[in-house]
């Protein structure tokens, strides 16, 4: 075994670690591979959708996110806007989406942009509950999902504390 090129996957106390050629790597920086199998990983109740975190914030040194999230018809975030982007690919269903003013519906194959700072909402628009990824670059809604998903437990009775919370996580609710 070895040789030039040669990555190899080890166990250790944090999870996949890599070791190869000597090169930089993750893992020279703090960082360690992840590997998340169907069924793990946080799972959070955000607004009527199920959330469930592939990679976690403090796996890249917050660098990204990604999420699988579960969009029921109806269901999703009213406009917002914060300064972090997001990018959706879609997997399954329809959602709706509002950015910059301009609407589209996104399906199964399909992948949206919103950057930093630009208006945006979604909302389920099949039968079935839509499934889509979510990336959020840098890593920032987690602490924000974490504190819906603890207060909101009501739509759309618990809907007024969204503004509140939104603020204490840097996100703004239009």
């Amino acid at each position: 075994m070895g040789g030039i090129g040669q990555v190899l996957l080890q166990k250790n106390g944090e999870g996949l670690g890599v070791g190869g050629t000597g090169a930089a790597t993750g893992a020279n920086r703090g960082e360690a591979a992840l590997f998340c199998r169907r069924g793990e990983g946080e799972v959070l109740q955000v607004l009527g959708t199920r959330t469930r975190f592939l990679c976690a914030g403090e796996a890249t040194q917050r660098a990204f996110s990604l999420m699988e999230v579960d969009v029921p018809a109806g269901f999703g975030p009213p406009l917002h806007r914060h300064p972090w982007a997001e990018g959706y690919y879609i997997l399954s269903g329809a959602v709706g989406f509002t950015v910059d003013g301009r609407q589209v519906v996104a399906s199964a194959g399909d992948f949206l942009y919103a950057p930093a700072l630009v208006p945006h909402s979604f909302c389920g628009q099949s039968e079935e509950p839509a499934q889509m990824l979510i990336f959020d670059l840098p890593a920032h809604a987690q602490a924000f999902f974490r504190a819906i998903d603890r207060e909101v437990k009501s739509i759309p009775a618990d809907l007024h504390k969204l503004p509140a919370l939104g603020a204490e996580h840097h996100l703004e609710f239009l």
